[in-house]
């Protein structure tokens, strides 16, 4: 039974222009000052989402992106921010990437925001998909195989450092503590402060491969999963793969317990109109999403023709209709979208949780007018 309805911003600034026959990705540059807006924008979308029911606001880590897609680089302050502006929402990390982190200050610092927001910041991981922000940064992304040693040590250590009165690590990446003397001793363990007001900790993961290695590293440490939203796409094998790695754990739960589903979503009068106003927003997502890998394997002609003004259908990518036969969007009236909803809560009797979001460019009064329509006519009604 469907109990929680939330929302994911990835962090986009109002761009102006959108669409496939607006300026391609890679050319979009914007001022410092304009960029800045994504503080406002954030909190007008937090204050809408806290008077009207919503469980979360789900923001995404994101660095350097002069192009306005991606605007929001700690999770954490921005809750802490968020959290001091509203009464009940509550504020998710979707997600902080492990690989950019030195682990034991991400795991400092989400225990400062859990005791400052009074448990109102949810924690999450993610392995990252930018080589630009990773690689920046100082963690592996070109290297897969890398990427996930990496990513699975630095989460072993923040649930170590969680969970632990004192703890050690002696790992590939990682050895703590430093083997050093410390006031006449030999340093051998180390303590977190603080660690998290409330334990055991809540965290979420997005499922995007839903391989076997990854899903159990999950269960092992009660990590949930969120399945489709942003640029992960929504897949009824992942479920099921979730389902099946809780069991290898002997955890005999319904088919869909500890995830969230994420659909892009809008909302109007006909299912026509729907498509139509969001067409442009959706052709936005692909230009930015595509070439990194979320709407399937591209060559290089595709590449080129994306990357173009007017190139989208050339790039014979998925349109907004097929998206919404394949059940990743919605678009349609509300009524539509209750019954959209309810077919997924028969189907899949563990899930509690759906997060619902507008696509990459919405500008923030569409944004805005879309979350009170959805509180108003389908999210009581689901």
């Amino acid at each position: 039974m469907i109990k929680r309805f939330s929302s994911l911003f990835a962090g986009h600034v109002d761009l102006g222009d959108m669409g496939t026959d607006a300026t391609p990705a890679n050319e979009r540059r914007y001022s410092d000052a304009h960029l800045n807006t994504i503080f406002d924008k954030t909190e007008a979308l937090a204050k809408c989402m806290d008077g009207l029911g919503y469980d979360t606001l789900w923001l995404a880590e994101h660095h350097f992106q002069h192009e306005g897609y991606e605007c929001i680089p700690n999770l954490l302050m921005m809750g802490v921010h968020l959290a001091n502006m509203t009464e009940n929402l509550r504020i998710g990390c979707g997600f902080n990437i492990a690989p950019m982190w030195h682990p034991l200050r991400l795991a400092e610092d989400y225990a400062m925001a859990d005791h400052m927001t009074k448990g109102r910041v949810i924690f999450g991981v993610g392995r990252g998909y930018h080589t630009r922000e990773v690689e920046s940064l100082g963690g592996p992304m070109m290297d897969q195989d890398e990427n996930r040693d990496y990513f699975e040590e630095a989460v072993d250590v923040i649930f170590k450092a969680f969970n632990n009165e004192t703890f050690s690590h002696d790992g590939k990446n990682f050895t703590l503590p430093a083997k050093v003397p410390y006031r006449g001793y030999d340093l051998e363990e180390l303590t977190l402060v603080p660690r998290p007001r409330t334990l055991p900790v809540e965290c979420w993961q997005p499922v995007v491969s839903a391989k076997e290695r990854g899903l159990d590293f999950m269960i092992k440490h009660g990590i949930k999963g969120v399945i489709g939203g942003g640029s992960a796409l929504m897949a009824d094998n992942s479920v099921v793969a979730y389902q099946e790695a809780q069991q290898r754990a002997g955890i005999d739960v319904p088919l869909g317990t500890d995830l969230c589903f994420g659909l892009s979503f809008h909302l109007a009068p006909t299912r026509e109109q729907a498509i139509a106003e969001a067409t442009p927003y959706f052709h936005e997502h692909a230009k930015m999403f595509a070439p990194l890998g979320f709407m399937g394997p591209m060559d290089d002609d595709q590449l080129e023709a994306l990357g173009r003004r007017g190139g989208f259908a050339d790039s014979n990518l998925a349109t907004l209709e097929y998206s919404c036969e394949r059940g990743s969007w919605y678009c349609g009236p509300p009524e539509g979208f209750v019954e959209f909803l309810q077919e997924r809560a028969e189907k899949y009797p563990g899930l509690e949780a759906v997060n619902v979001q507008s696509s990459m460019g919405t500008p923030q009064e569409v944004m805005l007018e879309q979350l009170q329509w959805f509180a108003s006519d389908v999210m009581g009604k689901v």
